[in-house]
């Protein structure tokens, strides 16, 4: 339940954009100009100041879901999220695309080792406080709708 001070002090919002751009890669260009300039946001502000210099720990070129709140006063709020669990699992495999017909053919097998990935994911805002298993669990799921096996170790 949201506190009086919380109701009193929100700003009218006028949309929410939601976008993937390559870390540290956000520039005028499509597809983040055309979105932000149609609300008459400071374009080169959330590029250079804000999305570029909170990613540039990330490889370049890695693909970050970006949510952005624009307000009516022409500000905004933003968070990133990190890369999907798809392209984690394609890096992880070294593969381009999964299986066209996941559950019939197998495109790789990864090990339960690559666990990094959920990690990684335990960090993102939507599942900070899922456990570390629930999330594995999810990530393995994802895998089998791709076609790739996991086993517990890559001997087998």
């Amino acid at each position: 339940m949201a506190t009086l001070k919380e109701i009193l002090t929100r700003r009218p919002g006028s949309a929410t954009i939601r976008l993937t751009v390559p870390a540290g890669g956000a520039g005028p260009a499509p597809p983040v100009g055309p979105a932000l300039g149609q609300y008459r946001l400071n374009l080169m502000a959330f590029c250079k100041d804000y999305f570029n210099a909170r990613t540039q720990k990330h490889k370049p070129d890695t693909p970050m879901a970006v949510t952005i709140t624009a307000f009516k006063d022409n500000t905004f709020e933003f968070t990133v999220k990190s890369p999907s669990v798809t392209w984690y699992l394609k890096k992880a495999a070294g593969i381009e695309l999964g299986s066209g017909r996941p559950g019939h053919v197998i495109a790789t097998t990864l090990s339960l080792k690559h666990y990094e990935i959920a990690k990684v994911k335990q960090s993102d805002p939507y599942s900070q406080y899922m456990s570390l298993e629930s999330i594995c669990k999810s990530i393995i799921g994802t895998a089998n709708t791709m076609g790739i096996k996991v086993v517990k170790d890559l001997e087998e």
